[in-house]
């Protein structure tokens, strides 16, 4: 059982002497000095108790510790102990409590005797009182206890230090609701007790203090400025008041957590602090001088004089919520005022919804009341906002539609301080802490809206205390002289046994401060007073002061440097000169790694990361230089950091393509060395939270994020996979995984090729002869062009080869395998390429090649009109045949292949973004864009008939329907089905917990199909209004998905397929052995065979067999991703990234032979295949009916390629 109490410590002067400013050595009683750890329980020795902070001196005597001439006078209330708590905050959020007392203690007579201190001085000394729980009264009356115990004239039956190793190490934490602990200090009894969890979370402070120093409406603004997350300095001339009402200020708002920096009671050194541009909630004493800080925007709660200031507005509380809370703040703390004309007694009573408090002391009760007065009036404030949680890609709730919804109810505009609340971190963090964990089971917020709904007592959602606690007695153990009758008294605090080791290096410190006081009453000459000797928590403790200034200097900073306006040169701002600077005079590089953090939080609190031109140049320079620095010190940490923060950060070309920071950092030679490779893997294992997975998974994941960053930075391919090998060979996993981490770092590589072509480099860098790509933004779709498609096929191809020498060579670093049992399909049953290339060739006819030019940007969208979609005349000609497309230049083209020459039938313009989705029927072109809206368009008048809008999020699907519907997916992970006529959403048909990046619907049978980055097929009943199943197995992206029947095949990123039965809601088959992500899937209904094609360039058929389902053949006629496949009864048609297309067709005389004879799947052959030209190709679209395949480019063109075959 844990342990209530964690340290017991004494702070205040230790053998080495200093001045807050850092002079060695006494300088008299007007100044003031640092404190220092003295004693503690459990010893600093012991292993199994971490250590206490290293702050928790400085922090406990935030003052710093002051000399004396007399001790304690009972007629001076100057010289009395004092008591108060403190509150630390640890990097995770996790609190510290500590109770304090300070009391003018005598100074050892060593050390005035080294330092030459008047005999009979006295100096501030400070026991405390560690504990992880929040009790603070407890803490305060043993602690008190103890105090008094120590000075008390008839003195402890005990040593001291015994009575605190026995409470220390024996009183347990009791059960939340369950136990009692009682336990003994000498002879006074104390008890423990905490309530049950699922009731309003455990505090053991008064909030009366708060109530007593702010009056009813400067308490509602304070609270308001807390939950906007303002920046917060409360003042005050006693220490607990500033803990006490800061803490009390965090229960208040609950359900919610203040999600900044936290620091109830700041030591004055750290002034400067309160300039920090980030917001946080800090208590100062009222006499620390802040006249020289700007305090712009900073809210000021002076517990004093009961008042508030500030330079910014705080928005006001919305009514109705406003009167209701601070009439029942007035009727809590004022009731006898608020009842003044009610009767006493009569036939009519008082409101019985809380207990009758009005003639009663401020007590615990008065404490619950307060609490539920705040909780009520969230509930109110927030009502019904249950229904506006949506998991998507983007966010977690409708803030716009929760905020209509209220307008509605309250006849009033969106109100500011609601607004503000909504977007703020503690709002966000209340509902991700809710979603699918056990907290959202014990959620008051929740309980008080559904009880007041009821109409039931608010006090009904707290747990009954029916049950009495079980009671726990901790034995008093006999320690120390027992049976003697022998008591303890002291004139001072005692210390605490110290070991052999301590007292010789005490006698040393003091020996050589003797010597300095000899010489000198100040420092010695030429001796930096800060150069000397430092006990390691001391050291501890200055250099995390030391990193916190920095830290927060650099903030700011940071932050300027971004506002700079355009026609300001980063580079010779002061910004920049000031960041350089402290990242150059750094030598433990804390200007370094303080810089890069500063950028990683900024990342982390939502900036997007964009930079302009100027900028960019100043960030990559200052990188350059805080990276070079920790090269020097071998900081791997900093490194790492500043290589993950580096992809993220880019800036827009004149072509609207992201270029990032890393890729500019390759000059650099720390890149060039394993054992940073190693050392990042071994980092990115160690933080894997994934730790239960398969090992030899685990180490591929882990070795492709280092991949990514490889090809990032643009290492050379052949370093690359030398480094990247070599870890997988330490850690042995198998051929299987080596495939795939080859496979992952040739797609990436040419991924940068086709964006930024291919570079020089050092020449150190070339020994191999092969230049080095460098990588793209991963949020671009996955293209690959003609140019880079020699990268890394071999090895591609070798893996599916029975040429052994061949296999080998792909692989010549490569010197030892473990294999894994897995056996990859022939080409062609055996056959190699150039046979089928041969035989392909020897069929090839003229082939007609058309381009149509019209767009201004590159093409992110294609579809082609079926004769399923339509079945009446457009005109006198048939619409089937059509190809529509959409571009970046935000315009939807229709395209007539029938006229040669003028091919373009009309453009479509409405959308402001990139159009990302289009589908027609016999009248109408639906089109969905990245502005989020759905346009609705005549097809023969080109006319605009309806804007559907609803998404939160760019849209990555749409479909028209029978009946006037259409059916939308988008990234904020819904799918919605539209009534075109009414221009109104029917429903939210679908909804996953990320953004959908493909869909499929059947009409007949009213059956949805969905995936995308959550990695679950969703399937969904629309007729019957529920979901279906959740098809569980794919670990990456879905980025394909096709629906036959009850069948349904999913591509992943993860480099498989999977066939899964819509009935049943299982996985029928794995398939996997691509070489990459899988970006196309095509179901073939004849013979219920599987086509995948996958960015490794590979076409794949897969046949349904007894027992399972096996790759019966594969194609290498592609050399890039495989973008479509598009199946018919004969004809089959594939377009890849390369602007490659081919046709396959399968002869219908052989198909009766097939089912007897041989594979059906194996029947499809090569027909045609026109020639290719250098394109990175983003959309493809087919028309089988008609042979023809059209594919859409990065430069806003499209390749129609007609085969013109007589069957």
């Amino acid at each position: 059982m844990a342990q209530i109490f964690e340290h017991f410590v004494v702070c205040g002067i230790g053998p080495e002497i200093r001045t807050v400013d850092g002079a060695r050595g006494f300088h008299g009683f007007a100044e003031m000095y640092l404190p220092s750890l003295l004693d503690q329980f459990p010893p600093a020795n012991h292993t199994l108790y971490p250590p206490p902070p290293p702050q928790l001196p400085t922090c406990v005597l935030p003052a710093g510790v002051s000399f004396y001439s007399s001790g304690f006078d009972s007629s001076d209330a100057t010289t009395f102990p004092r008591s108060y708590p403190i509150v630390l905050t640890e990097g995770d959020g996790s609190k510290i409590y500590v109770s304090c007392i300070a009391f003018r203690d005598p100074v050892s007579e060593d050390i005035a005797e080294a330092y030459c201190i008047p005999a009979n001085s006295f100096a501030d000394k400070c026991i405390c009182l560690v504990s992880r729980s929040p009790s603070l009264r407890l803490l305060k009356n043993v602690l008190e206890e103890l105090f008094a115990l120590c000075f008390s004239s008839s003195g402890s039956s005990k040593p001291l230090w015994d009575i605190i190793a026995s409470m220390v190490s024996n009183v347990p934490l009791p059960t939340p609701g369950k136990d009692r602990v009682l336990f003994a200090i000498d002879n006074c009894l104390l008890s423990v007790e905490t309530p049950p969890k699922d009731g309003l979370p455990y505090v053991d402070i008064s909030f009366q203090p708060l109530v007593q120093c702010l009056d009813v409406d400067n308490l509602i603004k304070f609270f308001t400025a807390v939950l906007l997350e303002r920046r917060i300095l409360i003042r005050s001339h006693k220490y607990s008041l500033l803990t006490l009402a800061s803490e009390a200020i965090c229960y208040l708002i609950y359900p919610f957590r203040w999600q900044q920096v936290y620091i109830p009671l700041l030591f004055f050194s750290g002034v400067d602090y309160i300039d920090a541009p980030t917001p946080y909630m800090m208590g100062l004493h009222s006499g620390v001088d802040t006249s020289t800080l700007a305090m712009d925007g900073v809210v000021i709660v002076d517990l004093e004089f009961n008042r508030i200031t500030t330079t910014e507005d705080i928005p006001s509380i919305p009514e109705p919520e406003l009167s209701c809370l601070r009439q029942e703040i007035t009727q809590l703390l004022y009731p006898n005022v608020v009842g003044i004309d009610l009767m006493k007694d009569g036939l009519f009573s008082s409101s019985e919804q809380y207990p009758k408090l009005g003639n009663k002391p401020w007590g615990e009760d008065h404490d619950l009341q307060l609490r539920l007065v705040f909780l009520k009036f969230f509930a109110s404030l927030l009502s019904g906002y249950r229904n506006f949680i949506e998991l998507s890609a983007t966010h977690v709730f409708n803030v716009q539609a929760f905020l209509k919804m209220r307008s509605r109810s309250t006849q009033q505009p969106p109100e500011p301080m609601l607004t503000q609340f909504l977007e703020s971190h503690g709002f966000m963090d209340y509902l991700e802490r809710g979603l699918g964990s056990d907290e959202n089971n014990n959620n008051l917020l929740d309980k008080l809206q559904d009880a007041l709904g009821r109409g039931q007592n608010p006090i009904s959602i707290l747990p009954s205390n029916s049950v009495e606690p079980e009671i726990i007695t901790i034995a008093d153990t006999d320690v120390g002289t027992s049976g003697s009758g022998g008591t303890y008294t002291y004139d001072r605090f005692p210390s605490n046994i110290r070991t052999e080791e301590e007292e010789e290096k005490r006698k040393q410190i003091l020996a050589a401060a003797s010597g300095l006081s000899a010489s000198s009453p100040s420092v010695l000459p030429g001796k930096d007073p800060k150069s000397e000797t430092l006990t390691p928590l001391e050291r501890a403790a200055e250099r995390e002061c030391m990193v916190l200034d920095i830290k927060v200097k650099l903030q700011g900073l940071w932050l300027r440097l971004l506002k700079l306006g355009p026609t300001d040169d980063p580079l010779s701002s002061f910004e920049y000169g000031t960041i350089l600077a402290l990242i150059e005079s750094d030598a433990e590089g804390i200007g370094g790694s303080g810089f890069v953090e500063c950028i990683r939080e900024h990342i982390n609190s939502g900036w997007h990361c964009q930079l302009t031109e100027e900028q960019f140049i100043a960030v990559k320079e200052l990188l350059k230089t805080a990276i070079s620095r920790a090269t020097s010190r071998n900081d791997w940490l900093t490194i790492r950091d500043a290589l993950e923060v580096s992809a993220e950060m880019f800036k827009k070309d004149g072509n609207n393509v992201s270029d990032y920071v890393q890729r500019h950092l390759i000059s650099l030679s720390i890149w060039e060395e394993l054992r940073f490779w190693e050392s990042y893997f071994d980092c990115l294992m160690e933080r894997s939270s994934n730790k239960s997975a398969n090992y030899a998974s685990l180490v591929t994941d882990q070795l492709s994020l280092v991949e990514l960053h490889m090809a990032g930075l643009g290492l050379p391919d052949l370093d690359a996979w030398y480094m990247i090998e070599t870890i997988a060979e330490k850690n042995n996993i198998g051929y299987t995984q080596f495939i795939k981490l080859r496979g992952l770092l040739s797609h990436v590589q040419q991924l940068r090729i086709g964006y930024w072509g291919i570079s020089s480099f050092k020449a150190q860098s070339m020994s191999h002869g092969l230049a080095s790509p460098r990588s793209k933004d991963a949020a671009v779709e996955s293209q690959q062009p003609a140019e880079a498609s020699g990268v890394g096929r071999s090895w591609v191809q070798s893996m599916f080869s029975r040429d052994n020498s061949t296999r080998l060579n792909s692989f010549s670093r490569v010197r030892k395998w473990t294999s894994d049992g897995g056996s990859s399909a022939t080409n062609e049953n055996g056959t190699s390429r150039k046979r089928e290339l041969s035989a392909a060739g020897q069929k090839k006819t003229q082939t007609n090649v058309r381009v149509l030019r019209g767009h201004t940007g590159p093409i992110t969208a294609l579809h082609c009109v079926t004769r399923r979609e339509v079945w009446d005349l457009v005109g006198d000609r048939e619409d089937a045949g059509f190809f529509i497309s959409g571009s970046t230049d935000c315009t939807v083209k229709i395209w007539d292949p029938s006229f040669r020459g003028n091919e373009l039938r009309a453009t479509l313009k409405g959308h402001t973004r990139t159009i990302r989705a289009i589908s027609s029927d016999r009248g109408k072109v639906v089109s969905g864009s990245d502005d989020q809206s759905v346009l609705v368009w005549d097809k023969q008048t080109t006319q605009l008939l309806e804007e559907l809008k609803g998404h939160d999020a760019q849209i990555s699907c749409a479909r028209m329907l029978s009946g006037e519907r259409v059916l939308t997916a988008a990234h904020d992970g819904t799918v919605k089905m539209w009534d075109v006529r009414t221009d109104t959403c029917v429903a939210t048909v679908g909804r996953c917990s990320s953004a959908v990046l493909c869909m499929e619907y059947d009409d007949s049978t009213g059956i949805l199909a969905a995936g995308g980055r959550d990695a679950i097929a969703n399937i969904w009943d629309i007729r019957a209004g529920r979901q279906m199943h959740k098809l569980l197995g794919h670990t990456k992206w879905i980025r394909s998905i096709r629906m036959v029947g009850d069948t349904v095949v999913t591509g992943s990123d993860d480099w498989t397929a999977r066939m899964w039965s819509i009935s049943r809601g299982t996985c029928d088959a794995v398939l996997a052995c691509h070489a990459g992500p899988i970006l196309s899937v095509e179901y073939s209904t004849l013979d219920r065979g599987i086509i995948t094609g996958s960015t490794d360039g590979l076409l794949r058929f897969w046949e349904n067999v007894e027992g399972g389902i096996r790759c019966v053949k594969n194609v290498t006629v592609h050399t890039a991703a495989i973008l479509s496949i598009n199946a018919a009864e004969h004809w089959l048609g594939i377009g890849a990234a390369d602007n490659s297309m081919s046709l396959f067709h399968r002869p219908q005389e052989k198909l009766g032979g097939f089912s007897n004879t041989g594979s059906k799947m194996a029947g499809w052959q090569l027909y045609r295949t026109p020639q290719r030209t250098a394109a990175v190709v983003r959309c493809v679209a087919t028309d089988l009916e008609r042979k023809r395949i059209c594919s859409g480019d990065r430069k806003g063109q499209l390749r129609l390629w007609e085969a013109t075959i007589n069957i």
